[in-house]
């Protein structure tokens, strides 16, 4: 395997990569390797992100990390139709982002839900087809950090700009590694399949109805920060039933966990290095293979910024209710839209006998 090739792994795939290997020396390379690549996409990410800041103001730093996702995402998966309707698609998704989180935001909680209920409905049909690429996390994620960091007037504006700019990229990149991929679907296709006997087209509803009602349910409440239900809620919601319940405990518990190790981070660092508790995070999600350890460290950017905004006991308390609260909600949601799925079909085949 090249020095490149070797780059393109996962972190899981690094790690598999250096116990097979028996020989110190071939071991010693591919740890250093491992490592180089570690703080190479750190490095990366930082530079994407202070840029973006750095022209669109601080508070448009997000639009930086969506881009960013969105690049990483789009340099290797597709969407299962032809190329040049790939492009886009791009486009569509990009008017999405640029435009649903705002309307969002201007309107009262109930017709707030109605937005996300369409926008998060299309950015599933659209980006992903192929459930196996889960495209849909890149986009969704994006579309529920531009909504809980929103902006108005000019720095508005400029997100905007600096989004439009983020199209590009995309589009650029993904042509340049796509354009030879031999589909024949269209972009016709993308609706033509849905079907509400599909169990694909009914995760795309389910996922949905979850994320937006249970952002609803936090801003009827009157709290902050919506969006860490509507992320927890998404990252809860897979494909099927049982592997939603797999992932709903580790979703709470490493969130408790990443707060604990947050809070010894914040009281043994100097107040100097707070800001950078959440680029300490960014490498551990790096060195990261599993699911549990990535939220635990996804959790310090996360409380990086609440902190600032909330104070540390209210932003703590906040990111564990609200993540418990996403995912017990998308386990008990999910059975009961099985339940109903089941009690539906069986009535419908009795009235056809």
């Amino acid at each position: 395997m090249t020095f490149y090739q070797e780059l393109q792994l996962s972190s899981a795939g690094s790690k598999q990569l250096i116990h097979k290997t028996t020989t110190p020396k071939e071991k010693r390379r591919h740890i250093l390797i491992y490592n180089f690549k570690v703080y190479l996409v750190m490095a990366f990410c930082v530079a994407v992100v202070s840029l973006f800041s750095k022209f669109l103001e601080p508070e448009n730093s997000v639009v930086g990390v969506t881009v960013l996702l969105a690049i990483l995402v789009l340099r290797q998966a597709d969407f299962g139709i032809r190329t040049t309707h790939g492009l886009g698609v791009i486009v569509l998704l990009f008017a999405i982002l640029m435009t649903g989180p705002r309307l969002a935001n201007m309107l009262p909680p109930l017709a707030g839900f109605l937005v996300h209920l369409v926008c998060i409905l299309l950015l599933m049909i659209f980006g992903c087809h192929n459930v196996i690429m889960y495209n849909h996390s890149t986009f969704v994620l994006g579309y529920l950090l531009l909504t809980g960091y929103d902006v108005q007037g000019h720095a508005y504006l400029l997100r905007v700009i600096g989004l439009f700019v983020g199209m590009l990229l995309c589009m650029g990149i993904f042509y340049k590694n796509q354009k030879n991929r031999p589909y024949r679907r269209t972009f016709s296709d993308l609706f033509r399949e849905f079907n509400l006997h599909s169990a694909r087209s009914r995760w795309y509803l389910k996922l949905t109805f979850i994320v937006s009602s249970a952002m609803l349910f936090i801003n009827l409440a009157g709290l902050p920060r919506a969006m860490w239900a509507g992320i927890a809620c998404m990252s809860v919601c897979l494909p099927f039933t049982k592997d939603c319940e797999q992932r709903a405990v580790p979703r709470g518990l490493y969130n408790i966990i990443g707060c604990a190790v947050f809070l010894v981070l914040y009281f043994l660092l100097p107040e100097s290095m707070y800001p950078y508790i959440g680029m300490i995070g960014g490498i551990g999600v790096g060195y990261s293979a599993s699911y549990p350890w990535q939220t635990v460290f996804n959790t310090f950017g996360a409380l990086s910024i609440a902190t600032t905004l909330f104070g540390l006991p209210y932003a703590l308390v906040l990111r564990i209710g609200t993540n418990i609260f996403g995912a017990a909600y998308t386990v008990l949601c999910n059975r009961l839209w099985d339940k109903i799925h089941v009690n539906v079909t069986e009535r419908v085949s009795f009235k056809q006998r």
